[in-house]
């Protein structure tokens, strides 16, 4: 009786269907190329999830609102080229500079979330703006040039120093770790996550019931840029340096992520949980693929299908609800 409960919860059943769909993709490349289970290879799985994971934890909480942010890719370059810029133009401590790299991440999320709330624009449009924006300043900060964070001693360290001395378990995975924990709080105990779902399942009766959406979606949006910013952290922690050409095309695998994951687009329904697997199953099937020597034409291609299959079934379980 409790397994039967169980399924018939939506969001439960929904993580167990995801939760297999990872495990037969793992089983699936190792049984083509048995190294891809090798511990080495995992581990690379593992510190490629974070970036993706960090951005699709923010893009989570923009769609369960039912809007959209195709902007976190350049958003987080644009925020590691700023804070590289403030450690060896402006000689702020690394410290700081950190923080600042937060803050812009965090700022250009409050702009697309104003642009959302208060100019009333599309949030493709708005993200999409922010897009541009942010990826045209990125390569005239730069001047098209990487920041490197030379002097910074220790700064690699962040995302490719190894936890405890354990070979290959890298910084950067508990970094999304913590992330991941952190994100699950905000949307399960905060006030901040009751009002998200509040807003994407009807946005006019929050609004009657008081809740000040225009704020808390400048907010939600806000949040969105501060994971964005430490993305920005965990990729240039790894390069050493800040790319400012990098960014486009991180926003596909960050909402395919959490479209997988349980996130729907039309809003009012997620899981923090579900985005995590999601970002697994991405890294697993990308990596398994490039294991394979699949041209990277073909696994943008594939990424693309699984992302409208995504959407696809997220619709068709919906209506089926």
């Amino acid at each position: 009786m409790k397994v039967k409960s169980l399924l018939k919860n939506k969001d439960v059943s929904h993580k167990l269907i995801i939760l297999a769909t990872f495990f037969l993709l793992v089983i699936f490349f190792s049984i083509m190329k048995p190294s891809y289970a090798s511990y080495d290879n995992i581990m690379t799985i593992l510190l490629a999830t974070c970036v993706n994971g960090l951005l699709a934890l923010g893009c989570s909480f923009v769609i369960i609102t039912g809007g959209i942010d195709i902007s976190v890719g350049t958003v987080m370059t644009f925020s590691c080229v700023m804070s590289g810029t403030a450690f060896t133009v402006w000689h702020f401590p690394i410290w700081l500079a950190i923080l600042f790299g937060f803050l812009v991440g965090t700022l250009c999320g409050a702009i697309n979330g104003f642009a959302v709330a208060k100019m009333m624009l599309p949030p493709f449009i708005a993200t999409m703006a922010m897009q541009m924006i942010t990826k045209g300043l990125s390569l005239v900060v730069s001047g098209i040039k990487p920041v490197y964070f030379t002097g910074a001693d220790g700064y690699q360290n962040i995302a490719i120093g190894e936890f405890l001395g354990i070979p290959g378990f890298y910084n950067a995975i508990i970094i999304l770790v913590i992330a991941a924990i952190v994100a699950h709080i905000l949307f399960s105990r905060i006030l901040i996550g009751r009002y998200d779902l509040a807003i994407g399942s009807n946005e006019e009766a929050a609004r009657l019931s008081g809740i000040k959406v225009n704020q808390w979606k400048i907010g939600i949006y806000a949040l969105c840029g501060l994971f964005c910013g430490v993305a920005g952290l965990v990729m240039s922690s790894r390069l050493n340096s800040a790319q400012p050409q990098l960014g486009p095309g991180y926003e596909l695998e960050a909402i395919a992520a959490a479209v997988i994951g349980g996130n729907s687009l039309t809003g009012g329904e997620g899981s923090i949980v579900g985005t995590l697997i999601g970002a697994l199953i991405i890294s697993s099937l990308t990596n398994g693929l490039r294991i394979m020597a699949v041209s990277t034409e073909i696994q943008s291609a594939i990424v693309g299908l699984v992302l409208a299959l995504a959407v696809f079934f997220d619709q068709m379980r919906r209506k089926k609800g």
